[in-house]
Protein backbone atom coordinates (compact mmCIF):
# COMPACT_ATOMS: atom_id res chain seq x y z
CA UNK A 1 0.00 0.00 0.00
CA UNK A 2 1.64 3.44 -0.50
CA UNK A 3 1.58 6.03 1.52
CA UNK A 4 -0.85 7.93 0.02
CA UNK A 5 -3.87 5.40 0.22
CA UNK A 6 -3.02 4.93 3.83
CA UNK A 7 -5.32 6.56 6.48
CA UNK A 8 -4.92 9.51 8.73
CA UNK A 9 -5.22 10.20 12.54
CA UNK A 10 -8.30 12.63 12.23
CA UNK A 11 -7.09 16.00 13.89
CA UNK A 12 -9.25 18.34 12.39
CA UNK A 13 -13.39 17.92 11.76
CA UNK A 14 -15.74 15.25 11.84
CA UNK A 15 -14.25 11.63 10.98
CA UNK A 16 -14.40 10.18 7.06
CA UNK A 17 -14.27 6.25 7.11
CA UNK A 18 -12.47 6.08 3.86
CA UNK A 19 -10.23 8.96 4.98
CA UNK A 20 -9.46 8.72 8.72
CA UNK A 21 -8.43 6.09 11.79
CA UNK A 22 -11.57 5.52 13.53
CA UNK A 23 -13.20 3.51 16.49
CA UNK A 24 -17.04 2.91 16.11
CA UNK A 25 -18.88 5.75 17.44
CA UNK A 26 -22.08 5.03 18.70
CA UNK A 27 -21.18 2.43 21.29
CA UNK A 28 -19.67 5.75 22.96
CA UNK A 29 -23.41 6.80 23.59
CA UNK A 30 -25.52 4.87 25.77
CA UNK A 31 -27.07 3.48 22.53
CA UNK A 32 -29.94 2.08 25.13
CA UNK A 33 -30.65 5.57 26.69
CA UNK A 34 -30.97 7.63 23.52
CA UNK A 35 -33.75 4.62 21.86
CA UNK A 36 -35.85 5.29 24.85
CA UNK A 37 -35.68 8.78 24.41
CA UNK A 38 -37.03 8.23 20.77
CA UNK A 39 -39.30 5.50 21.59
CA UNK A 40 -40.79 7.78 24.61
CA UNK A 41 -41.25 10.98 22.29
CA UNK A 42 -38.69 12.79 24.33
CA UNK A 43 -36.42 15.65 23.61
CA UNK A 44 -33.09 15.22 25.02
CA UNK A 45 -29.39 17.04 25.39
CA UNK A 46 -26.22 15.32 24.17
CA UNK A 47 -23.03 17.30 25.58
CA UNK A 48 -19.34 16.56 24.83
CA UNK A 49 -16.48 18.82 25.24
CA UNK A 50 -15.25 19.86 21.95
CA UNK A 51 -13.49 17.76 19.33
CA UNK A 52 -14.75 14.74 20.96
CA UNK A 53 -16.84 13.09 18.29
CA UNK A 54 -20.15 15.00 18.75
CA UNK A 55 -20.41 15.27 14.50
CA UNK A 56 -19.47 12.11 13.51
CA UNK A 57 -21.57 10.28 15.77
CA UNK A 58 -24.71 12.59 15.30
CA UNK A 59 -24.25 12.17 11.08
CA UNK A 60 -23.75 8.26 11.78
CA UNK A 61 -26.61 7.74 14.19
CA UNK A 62 -28.90 10.03 11.99
CA UNK A 63 -27.71 7.54 8.90
CA UNK A 64 -28.71 4.67 11.21
CA UNK A 65 -31.80 5.65 11.94
CA UNK A 66 -32.51 6.73 8.50
CA UNK A 67 -31.60 3.07 7.43
CA UNK A 68 -33.45 1.19 10.11
CA UNK A 69 -36.99 3.02 8.21
CA UNK A 70 -38.95 3.24 11.43
CA UNK A 71 -38.39 7.04 11.83
CA UNK A 72 -37.10 9.99 9.53
CA UNK A 73 -33.72 11.33 11.24
CA UNK A 74 -32.10 15.15 10.04
CA UNK A 75 -29.24 16.70 11.25
CA UNK A 76 -28.59 20.55 11.38
CA UNK A 77 -25.36 21.78 12.49
CA UNK A 78 -25.48 25.70 13.61
CA UNK A 79 -21.82 25.44 13.80
CA UNK A 80 -21.12 29.20 11.73
CA UNK A 81 -24.08 31.39 13.96
CA UNK A 82 -21.96 32.30 16.79
CA UNK A 83 -20.86 35.83 15.78
CA UNK A 84 -24.81 36.51 14.96
CA UNK A 85 -26.37 38.57 17.86
CA UNK A 86 -28.97 39.96 16.21
CA UNK A 87 -32.11 38.12 17.10
CA UNK A 88 -34.14 38.02 13.74
CA UNK A 89 -31.08 37.82 11.94
CA UNK A 90 -29.98 34.71 13.77
CA UNK A 91 -32.97 33.00 13.57
CA UNK A 92 -33.54 33.62 10.11
CA UNK A 93 -30.12 31.83 9.92
CA UNK A 94 -31.36 28.66 11.55
CA UNK A 95 -34.40 28.45 9.33
CA UNK A 96 -31.52 28.86 6.38
CA UNK A 97 -29.54 26.20 8.06
CA UNK A 98 -32.74 23.26 7.83
CA UNK A 99 -33.87 24.36 4.72
CA UNK A 100 -29.55 23.40 3.77
CA UNK A 101 -29.84 20.50 5.65
CA UNK A 102 -33.03 19.10 3.99
CA UNK A 103 -31.46 19.82 0.58
CA UNK A 104 -28.73 17.40 2.18
CA UNK A 105 -30.66 14.63 3.34
CA UNK A 106 -30.62 11.29 1.42
CA UNK A 107 -34.19 11.25 2.38
CA UNK A 108 -35.95 12.14 -1.30
CA UNK A 109 -39.46 12.84 0.81
CA UNK A 110 -37.07 15.53 3.04
CA UNK A 111 -34.72 16.92 -0.06
CA UNK A 112 -37.72 17.68 -2.13
CA UNK A 113 -39.60 19.48 0.48
CA UNK A 114 -36.34 22.09 0.65
CA UNK A 115 -36.99 25.62 0.13
CA UNK A 116 -40.93 25.00 -0.48
CA UNK A 117 -42.07 26.80 2.56
CA UNK A 118 -40.97 30.24 1.93
CA UNK A 119 -44.50 31.49 1.35
CA UNK A 120 -46.32 29.97 4.14
CA UNK A 121 -48.87 32.18 6.09
CA UNK A 122 -46.51 33.94 9.25
CA UNK A 123 -43.49 32.38 7.90
CA UNK A 124 -41.57 35.87 7.97
CA UNK A 125 -42.24 36.16 12.10
CA UNK A 126 -38.88 35.46 13.79
CA UNK A 127 -41.41 34.87 16.24
CA UNK A 128 -43.02 31.51 14.45
CA UNK A 129 -40.64 31.06 11.64
CA UNK A 130 -38.51 27.81 13.17
CA UNK A 131 -41.64 26.20 14.27
CA UNK A 132 -43.56 26.90 10.98
CA UNK A 133 -41.18 25.44 8.67
CA UNK A 134 -40.61 22.25 10.93
CA UNK A 135 -44.46 21.65 11.61
CA UNK A 136 -44.79 21.98 8.62
CA UNK A 137 -42.20 19.35 7.10
CA UNK A 138 -43.65 17.18 10.13
CA UNK A 139 -47.20 17.11 8.40
CA UNK A 140 -45.65 15.99 4.73
CA UNK A 141 -43.95 13.35 6.05
CA UNK A 142 -45.22 9.65 6.50
CA UNK A 143 -43.16 8.80 9.40
CA UNK A 144 -42.29 10.96 12.36
CA UNK A 145 -39.55 13.01 12.32
CA UNK A 146 -35.98 13.38 14.99
CA UNK A 147 -33.88 16.17 14.64
CA UNK A 148 -30.54 16.65 15.45
CA UNK A 149 -29.22 20.11 16.24
CA UNK A 150 -25.24 20.05 15.95
CA UNK A 151 -23.17 23.11 17.98
CA UNK A 152 -26.55 24.39 19.38
CA UNK A 153 -24.62 26.29 21.89
CA UNK A 154 -23.37 28.35 19.29
CA UNK A 155 -26.72 30.57 18.92
CA UNK A 156 -26.40 33.88 21.49
CA UNK A 157 -29.22 36.21 23.33
CA UNK A 158 -32.35 36.82 21.96
CA UNK A 159 -31.54 34.31 19.08
CA UNK A 160 -31.16 31.80 21.27
CA UNK A 161 -34.32 32.71 23.20
CA UNK A 162 -35.99 32.76 20.18
CA UNK A 163 -35.11 29.49 19.00
CA UNK A 164 -35.39 27.38 21.94
CA UNK A 165 -38.55 28.76 22.96
CA UNK A 166 -40.02 28.22 19.43
CA UNK A 167 -39.15 24.43 20.10
CA UNK A 168 -40.49 24.22 23.67
CA UNK A 169 -44.08 25.31 21.95
CA UNK A 170 -43.97 23.16 19.16
CA UNK A 171 -43.17 20.23 21.85
CA UNK A 172 -45.89 21.63 24.35
CA UNK A 173 -48.80 22.23 21.38
CA UNK A 174 -47.56 18.73 19.41
CA UNK A 175 -50.23 17.40 21.79
CA UNK A 176 -53.16 18.74 20.30
CA UNK A 177 -55.15 17.27 17.54
CA UNK A 178 -53.99 18.38 14.00
CA UNK A 179 -50.37 19.88 15.28
CA UNK A 180 -47.31 18.11 14.30
CA UNK A 181 -43.76 18.59 15.42
CA UNK A 182 -40.66 16.14 15.87
CA UNK A 183 -40.83 13.28 17.71
CA UNK A 184 -37.94 13.69 19.12
CA UNK A 185 -35.03 16.79 19.39
CA UNK A 186 -31.54 16.81 20.22
CA UNK A 187 -29.77 19.42 21.09
CA UNK A 188 -25.88 18.50 20.73
CA UNK A 189 -23.31 21.17 21.52
CA UNK A 190 -20.44 21.14 24.23
CA UNK A 191 -23.05 22.35 26.95
CA UNK A 192 -25.90 21.12 28.82
CA UNK A 193 -28.86 23.93 27.66
CA UNK A 194 -28.92 24.82 31.21
CA UNK A 195 -25.88 26.84 30.81
CA UNK A 196 -27.44 28.03 27.33
CA UNK A 197 -29.47 30.10 29.30
CA UNK A 198 -26.87 31.52 31.37
CA UNK A 199 -25.46 33.70 28.66
CA UNK A 200 -28.50 35.96 28.31
CA UNK A 201 -29.11 36.19 32.23
CA UNK A 202 -26.26 35.40 33.80
CA UNK A 203 -27.51 36.92 37.25
CA UNK A 204 -29.52 34.20 37.24
CA UNK A 205 -28.44 31.80 40.62
CA UNK A 206 -29.99 28.88 39.02
CA UNK A 207 -29.93 29.10 35.56
CA UNK A 208 -31.91 26.16 34.43
CA UNK A 209 -35.46 27.45 36.36
CA UNK A 210 -35.97 29.83 33.64
CA UNK A 211 -34.64 28.23 30.83
CA UNK A 212 -37.50 28.62 27.62
CA UNK A 213 -36.00 24.82 26.80
CA UNK A 214 -37.66 23.21 30.00
CA UNK A 215 -39.06 20.53 28.38
CA UNK A 216 -35.44 18.41 28.02
CA UNK A 217 -35.58 15.01 29.34
CA UNK A 218 -31.99 13.68 29.91
CA UNK A 219 -28.84 15.33 29.23
CA UNK A 220 -26.12 12.35 27.60
CA UNK A 221 -22.57 12.92 27.43
CA UNK A 222 -19.91 10.74 25.08
CA UNK A 223 -17.48 8.68 26.70
CA UNK A 224 -13.70 9.29 26.30
CA UNK A 225 -11.50 6.54 24.52
CA UNK A 226 -10.42 3.76 26.81
CA UNK A 227 -7.00 2.53 27.08
CA UNK A 228 -8.05 -0.53 25.25
CA UNK A 229 -9.45 1.91 22.74
CA UNK A 230 -6.51 3.52 22.23
CA UNK A 231 -4.66 0.36 21.15
CA UNK A 232 -7.37 -0.66 18.76
CA UNK A 233 -7.40 2.73 17.16
CA UNK A 234 -3.15 2.78 16.62
CA UNK A 235 -3.30 -0.56 15.44
CA UNK A 236 -5.44 0.39 12.69
CA UNK A 237 -2.75 2.38 11.62
CA UNK A 238 -0.18 -0.81 12.05
CA UNK A 239 -2.15 -2.79 9.75
CA UNK A 240 -2.30 -0.53 7.04
CA UNK A 241 1.19 0.66 7.08
CA UNK A 242 3.30 -1.98 9.12
CA UNK A 243 4.51 0.66 11.71
CA UNK A 244 4.20 -1.09 15.04
CA UNK A 245 2.92 1.17 18.40
CA UNK A 246 4.43 -0.50 21.59
CA UNK A 247 2.84 -0.86 24.60
CA UNK A 248 4.61 1.94 26.36
CA UNK A 249 3.57 4.38 23.23
CA UNK A 250 -0.24 3.41 24.33
CA UNK A 251 0.53 3.46 27.60
CA UNK A 252 2.10 7.07 27.66
CA UNK A 253 -1.12 8.31 25.04
CA UNK A 254 -3.53 7.12 27.91
CA UNK A 255 -1.24 8.86 30.42
CA UNK A 256 -1.26 12.39 28.52
CA UNK A 257 -4.95 12.22 26.83
CA UNK A 258 -6.79 10.15 29.44
CA UNK A 259 -8.58 8.85 26.22
CA UNK A 260 -9.89 12.68 24.69
CA UNK A 261 -10.54 11.84 21.00
CA UNK A 262 -8.98 14.91 19.51
CA UNK A 263 -5.57 14.31 22.00
CA UNK A 264 -5.46 10.75 21.13
CA UNK A 265 -5.13 11.26 17.31
CA UNK A 266 -3.05 14.38 17.62
CA UNK A 267 -0.31 12.35 19.63
CA UNK A 268 0.07 10.00 16.72
CA UNK A 269 -0.56 12.40 14.07
CA UNK A 270 2.36 14.16 15.44
CA UNK A 271 4.45 10.98 16.11
CA UNK A 272 4.29 9.50 12.25
CA UNK A 273 3.98 12.68 10.40
CA UNK A 274 6.02 15.23 11.83
CA UNK A 275 8.65 13.86 13.88
CA UNK A 276 9.46 10.53 11.93
CA UNK A 277 8.28 11.96 8.86
CA UNK A 278 6.30 9.01 7.40
CA UNK A 279 9.15 6.43 7.88
CA UNK A 280 6.67 3.38 8.49
CA UNK A 281 9.96 1.43 9.29
CA UNK A 282 10.53 3.07 12.82
CA UNK A 283 8.72 1.93 15.91
CA UNK A 284 6.40 3.75 17.88
CA UNK A 285 7.78 4.06 21.73
CA UNK A 286 6.62 5.70 24.61
CA UNK A 287 9.62 8.64 24.51
CA UNK A 288 8.20 9.78 21.53
CA UNK A 289 4.66 9.86 22.75
CA UNK A 290 6.03 11.93 25.15
CA UNK A 291 7.85 14.38 22.80
CA UNK A 292 4.43 14.97 20.76
CA UNK A 293 2.84 16.19 24.42
CA UNK A 294 5.49 18.28 24.46
CA UNK A 295 4.98 19.25 21.32
CA UNK A 296 1.18 20.32 21.53
CA UNK A 297 1.48 22.14 24.71
CA UNK A 298 3.91 24.33 23.28
CA UNK A 299 2.04 24.57 20.16
CA UNK A 300 -1.20 24.94 21.50
CA UNK A 301 -3.69 24.50 18.44
CA UNK A 302 -7.00 25.64 17.76
CA UNK A 303 -8.82 23.28 19.54
CA UNK A 304 -6.53 23.41 23.14
CA UNK A 305 -6.50 27.36 22.50
CA UNK A 306 -10.44 27.79 22.15
CA UNK A 307 -10.51 26.32 25.77
CA UNK A 308 -7.45 28.35 27.11
CA UNK A 309 -10.49 31.27 26.14
CA UNK A 310 -12.45 30.16 28.86
CA UNK A 311 -9.56 30.89 31.68
CA UNK A 312 -10.49 34.60 31.15
CA UNK A 313 -14.01 34.14 31.90
CA UNK A 314 -14.62 35.08 35.90
CA UNK A 315 -16.89 32.05 36.75
CA UNK A 316 -13.74 29.86 34.97
CA UNK A 317 -11.12 31.89 36.65
CA UNK A 318 -12.28 31.76 40.09
CA UNK A 319 -12.67 28.22 39.93
CA UNK A 320 -9.44 27.34 38.04
CA UNK A 321 -7.24 29.60 40.87
CA UNK A 322 -9.00 27.89 43.46
CA UNK A 323 -7.71 24.42 41.91
CA UNK A 324 -4.66 25.31 40.92
CA UNK A 325 -4.18 26.56 44.77
CA UNK A 326 -4.95 23.14 45.91
CA UNK A 327 -8.13 25.03 48.35
CA UNK A 328 -10.22 22.93 50.19
CA UNK A 329 -13.01 23.63 48.69
CA UNK A 330 -14.66 26.31 46.28
CA UNK A 331 -15.64 30.21 46.81
CA UNK A 332 -18.90 30.96 47.53
CA UNK A 333 -19.83 32.58 44.77
CA UNK A 334 -19.39 29.64 42.71
CA UNK A 335 -22.93 27.95 41.96
CA UNK A 336 -23.39 24.29 40.83
CA UNK A 337 -23.99 25.48 37.40
CA UNK A 338 -20.40 27.04 37.41
CA UNK A 339 -18.93 24.01 38.43
CA UNK A 340 -20.79 22.10 36.17
CA UNK A 341 -19.76 24.42 33.30
CA UNK A 342 -16.35 24.25 33.46
CA UNK A 343 -17.05 20.51 33.99
CA UNK A 344 -18.90 20.45 30.45
CA UNK A 345 -16.17 22.27 28.61
CA UNK A 346 -13.87 19.77 29.10
CA UNK A 347 -10.85 21.97 31.29
CA UNK A 348 -11.04 20.10 34.45
CA UNK A 349 -13.06 16.91 35.56
CA UNK A 350 -14.36 14.91 38.94
CA UNK A 351 -12.14 12.34 40.62
CA UNK A 352 -13.55 10.38 43.87
CA UNK A 353 -14.97 14.26 44.28
CA UNK A 354 -12.08 15.57 43.03
CA UNK A 355 -11.34 18.56 40.74
CA UNK A 356 -8.72 18.32 38.68
CA UNK A 357 -7.35 19.43 35.27
CA UNK A 358 -8.88 16.57 32.39
CA UNK A 359 -5.88 15.58 31.63
CA UNK A 360 -2.07 16.18 31.90
CA UNK A 361 -1.52 18.06 28.71
CA UNK A 362 -4.71 20.92 29.74
CA UNK A 363 -3.13 20.55 33.26
CA UNK A 364 0.30 22.05 32.35
CA UNK A 365 -1.48 24.14 28.98
CA UNK A 366 -2.84 25.72 31.69
CA UNK A 367 -0.25 26.68 34.19
CA UNK A 368 1.67 27.69 31.30
CA UNK A 369 -0.82 29.69 29.44
CA UNK A 370 -1.36 31.39 32.72
CA UNK A 371 1.96 32.01 33.23
CA UNK A 372 3.51 32.52 29.91
CA UNK A 373 4.99 36.43 30.42
CA UNK A 374 7.12 35.46 33.35
CA UNK A 375 8.74 32.25 31.85
CA UNK A 376 9.21 34.22 29.08
CA UNK A 377 10.12 38.01 30.33
CA UNK A 378 10.91 37.63 34.01
CA UNK A 379 13.80 35.09 33.89
CA UNK A 380 15.43 36.09 30.35
CA UNK A 381 18.48 37.04 32.43
CA UNK A 382 18.65 33.82 34.06
CA UNK A 383 20.71 31.09 32.10
CA UNK A 384 19.10 28.02 31.27
CA UNK A 385 19.60 24.49 32.11
CA UNK A 386 20.70 23.45 29.07
CA UNK A 387 23.03 26.82 28.83
CA UNK A 388 24.73 26.90 32.37
CA UNK A 389 26.31 24.06 34.46
CA UNK A 390 25.44 26.67 37.48
CA UNK A 391 22.24 24.41 37.77
CA UNK A 392 24.35 21.01 37.68
CA UNK A 393 26.84 19.64 40.38
CA UNK A 394 27.98 16.40 40.49
CA UNK A 395 26.10 14.99 37.16
CA UNK A 396 22.65 16.05 39.52
CA UNK A 397 20.48 18.96 39.71
CA UNK A 398 21.54 21.64 42.39
CA UNK A 399 18.00 22.19 43.62
CA UNK A 400 19.51 24.74 46.30
CA UNK A 401 21.37 26.71 43.52
CA UNK A 402 18.06 27.25 41.82
CA UNK A 403 15.95 27.92 44.68
CA UNK A 404 18.21 30.03 46.35
CA UNK A 405 18.47 32.03 42.84
CA UNK A 406 14.73 32.26 43.05
CA UNK A 407 14.68 33.36 46.82
CA UNK A 408 16.45 36.26 45.46
CA UNK A 409 14.22 37.36 42.57
CA UNK A 410 11.17 36.91 44.48
CA UNK A 411 12.46 39.11 47.62
CA UNK A 412 13.25 41.98 44.76
CA UNK A 413 10.30 41.41 42.92
CA UNK A 414 7.40 40.05 44.37
CA UNK A 415 6.07 43.46 45.79
CA UNK A 416 6.02 44.80 41.80
CA UNK A 417 4.97 42.20 39.60
CA UNK A 418 1.73 42.31 38.51
CA UNK A 419 -0.98 39.63 39.62
CA UNK A 420 -2.21 37.33 37.07
CA UNK A 421 -5.69 38.72 35.73
CA UNK A 422 -8.39 37.02 37.47
CA UNK A 423 -5.86 34.32 39.10
CA UNK A 424 -4.62 36.74 42.00
CA UNK A 425 -3.92 34.49 44.87
CA UNK A 426 -2.45 32.17 42.42
CA UNK A 427 1.03 34.61 41.94
CA UNK A 428 3.48 32.78 43.78
CA UNK A 429 2.69 29.32 42.51
CA UNK A 430 2.59 30.43 38.59
CA UNK A 431 5.57 32.52 38.86
CA UNK A 432 7.68 29.59 40.63
CA UNK A 433 6.11 27.69 38.19
CA UNK A 434 7.39 30.24 35.02
CA UNK A 435 10.45 30.08 37.31
CA UNK A 436 10.89 25.97 36.56
CA UNK A 437 9.72 25.91 33.70
CA UNK A 438 11.70 28.49 31.60
CA UNK A 439 15.31 27.16 33.43
CA UNK A 440 14.91 23.90 32.95
CA UNK A 441 12.82 23.20 29.68
CA UNK A 442 14.55 21.37 27.56
CA UNK A 443 17.35 20.35 29.93
CA UNK A 444 15.50 17.76 32.12
CA UNK A 445 14.03 14.31 30.86
CA UNK A 446 10.39 15.68 32.41
CA UNK A 447 8.88 18.20 34.63
CA UNK A 448 5.75 17.24 35.69
CA UNK A 449 2.96 19.69 37.66
CA UNK A 450 0.26 18.19 39.45
CA UNK A 451 -2.66 20.45 41.11
CA UNK A 452 -6.14 19.18 42.16
CA UNK A 453 -9.19 21.07 44.24
CA UNK A 454 -8.49 19.99 48.11
CA UNK A 455 -4.54 19.04 48.05
CA UNK A 456 -3.89 22.56 49.99
CA UNK A 457 -0.79 22.23 47.33
CA UNK A 458 0.72 22.27 43.61
CA UNK A 459 3.54 19.65 43.22
CA UNK A 460 6.45 19.59 40.67
CA UNK A 461 8.65 16.53 39.61
CA UNK A 462 11.77 17.13 37.56
CA UNK A 463 13.66 14.35 36.13
CA UNK A 464 17.36 14.61 35.29
CA UNK A 465 20.14 12.18 34.61
CA UNK A 466 16.90 9.44 35.55
CA UNK A 467 16.19 10.91 39.37
CA UNK A 468 13.33 12.36 40.33
CA UNK A 469 13.22 16.18 41.72
CA UNK A 470 10.04 16.76 43.95
CA UNK A 471 9.06 19.75 44.74
CA UNK A 472 6.02 21.36 46.42
CA UNK A 473 4.44 24.47 47.12
CA UNK A 474 2.04 25.38 49.88
CA UNK A 475 1.00 28.86 50.99
CA UNK A 476 1.49 29.54 54.75
CA UNK A 477 -1.47 28.83 57.02
CA UNK A 478 -2.81 27.74 59.70
CA UNK A 479 -2.00 24.05 58.84
CA UNK A 480 0.44 22.74 60.92
CA UNK A 481 4.25 21.89 60.08
CA UNK A 482 3.91 18.20 60.59
CA UNK A 483 0.91 18.08 58.18
CA UNK A 484 3.09 19.94 55.18
CA UNK A 485 5.88 17.65 56.28
CA UNK A 486 4.01 14.32 55.86
CA UNK A 487 2.12 15.82 52.50
CA UNK A 488 5.29 15.91 50.92
CA UNK A 489 7.48 13.03 52.02
CA UNK A 490 3.92 10.84 50.73
CA UNK A 491 4.50 12.56 46.96
CA UNK A 492 8.44 11.69 47.24
CA UNK A 493 7.14 8.04 48.09
CA UNK A 494 4.63 8.38 45.18
CA UNK A 495 8.00 9.76 42.89
CA UNK A 496 10.53 7.29 44.28
CA UNK A 497 12.78 9.89 45.59
CA UNK A 498 14.75 10.03 49.31
CA UNK A 499 15.56 13.67 48.44
CA UNK A 500 12.40 16.78 48.74
CA UNK A 501 11.90 20.24 48.34
CA UNK A 502 8.79 21.52 50.21
CA UNK A 503 8.30 25.81 49.24
CA UNK A 504 6.22 27.45 51.62
CA UNK A 505 5.16 31.39 50.80
CA UNK A 506 4.44 33.57 53.48
CA UNK A 507 2.05 36.43 51.89
CA UNK A 508 1.88 38.11 55.34
CA UNK A 509 3.45 42.10 54.48
CA UNK A 510 4.34 43.03 57.95
CA UNK A 511 6.92 39.75 58.14
CA UNK A 512 10.28 41.16 57.55
CA UNK A 513 11.99 39.12 54.60
CA UNK A 514 14.90 38.29 56.91
CA UNK A 515 12.48 35.32 58.50
CA UNK A 516 10.12 34.86 55.52
CA UNK A 517 13.64 33.39 53.67
CA UNK A 518 14.85 30.57 55.19
CA UNK A 519 16.29 26.96 54.04
CA UNK A 520 15.93 24.28 56.83
CA UNK A 521 16.75 20.40 56.16
CA UNK A 522 14.94 18.05 58.00
CA UNK A 523 15.48 14.28 57.80
CA UNK A 524 12.37 11.97 58.66
CA UNK A 525 12.18 8.27 58.71
CA UNK A 526 15.11 8.09 55.87
CA UNK A 527 13.66 11.15 53.66
CA UNK A 528 15.82 14.43 53.47
CA UNK A 529 13.21 17.38 53.22
CA UNK A 530 14.56 20.83 52.82
CA UNK A 531 12.26 23.50 53.48
CA UNK A 532 12.31 26.81 51.49
CA UNK A 533 10.73 29.71 53.04
CA UNK A 534 10.04 32.45 50.40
Amino acid sequence: MSKSTIKQFNTTGPCVPEKHYMLPVLPRLPEKEVNKMINGQYYFVMRAPRQSGKTTCLKLLTQKINSEGIYYALFCSLASLQIITDRNEAITAVYDKINQSMSASQIPLIKDKADTYDSLPGITSPNRKIRIIISRLCEDLDKDLIIFFDEADCLINGGLISFLSQLRDGFIDRTEPGNKFPRSIALVGMRDVRDYFCQVRPDLDSKGLASPFNVKKKVFTLANFTRSEIGTLYRQHTEASGQIFEESAIDRAWYWSEGQPWLVNSLADEVVDNILQNDYSLTIDGKLIDKAAEVLIKRRDTHIDSLLERLKEPRISQIVESVIMGKPRLPVSVTVDDRQYALELGLLKRKSGVLKAANPIYQEVILRTLSFGYEEDEFGQTPKLTKSKRWVKGGRLDMKALLKEFQRYWRENSGVIDSIEGYPEALAHLVLGAFFQRILNGGVESLQREYALGRRRLDFCAKFNGVNYPVELKIKSNQRLNNSLKQIRNYMDVCGADEGWLVIFDNDITIDWNDKLYWDTKNIRGKTIHIVGC
